[in-house]
């Protein structure tokens, strides 16, 4: 009876030891971790220069951008869309949000003609067409 009492209390310590072990915990914060719907807390990397494809009738180029997949970003490349009569393509960004990035899907605007932009600006047309790529405004190109 007295060899029990030592192995008894060995294996009371031991079991004390193992649930203070199972007690810890470990919180790692990820970024990019999605903690609001729909916003992203990782920065989107820069765009990839793509080159416009030659002018295809009745088809508008939609150019390639960085897509979320839920742990990291991917490249999506430009793609042709049916032309909208009367109507422009505006294309997809990554706009900045309070906690994050979030993407604003491209749409299309209704095209304003070129004469009712003239008699509306009168001399001061501009044509507020497509982008300009990326890069490309700093350097004075657009």
């Amino acid at each position: 009876m007295l060899k029990a009492i030592p192995t008894a209390l060995a294996a009371a310590l031991a079991a004390t030891a193992l649930s203070a072990a199972a007690q810890v915990s470990v919180n790692i914060n990820v970024p990019g971790v999605v903690p609001v719907p729909g916003v992203v807390q990782l920065a989107p990397p820069p765009p990839r220069y793509e080159p416009v494809p030659v002018v295809r009738p009745g088809q508008v180029w939609a150019p390639g951008h960085w897509q979320w997949t839920g742990r990291e970003y991917a490249w999506r490349g430009g793609y042709w869309q049916s032309a909208r009569p009367d109507y422009a393509y505006a294309p997809g960004a990554w706009v900045r949000v309070d906690n994050g990035w979030r993407w604003r899907e491209g749409d299309w605007h209704r095209a304003e003609r070129r004469e009712e932009k003239r008699e509306r600006h009168g001399e001061r047309y501009y044509d507020h067409g497509y982008h300009c790529p990326p890069g490309q405004a700093k350097k004075g190109n657009c």
